[in-house]
């Protein structure tokens, strides 16, 4: 099973992470019955639900960089033309 970055996991939901909890143990099991037929679902299932975290690190980056912006073009690092 495919583990998801500390920053994603940080942005998960306490159900959403409870879930993906679940769903790791759950992948785990089958991947030491060798029942990778199955852990592949399962791993299909993690993808699906990490989207809105890894869509908040997104949101989150694109505000880091608004204020980035802002900072420079207030202190004149940067016009705003630029």
């Amino acid at each position: 099973m495919r583990h998801c970055s500390v920053q994603v996991r940080g942005l998960l939901t306490r159900e959403e992470l409870d879930r993906y909890n679940g769903l790791m143990e759950v992948g785990g099991f089958l991947e030491e019955q060798k029942r990778y037929d199955l852990a592949h679902h399962v791993q299909q299932e993690i993808d699906i639900l990490i989207l809105p975290a890894i869509e908040r690190l997104k949101e989150k980056g694109r505000e880091r960089d608004r204020e980035n912006l802002r900072y420079m073009i207030d202190n004149g690092l940067l016009d705003e033309e630029d």
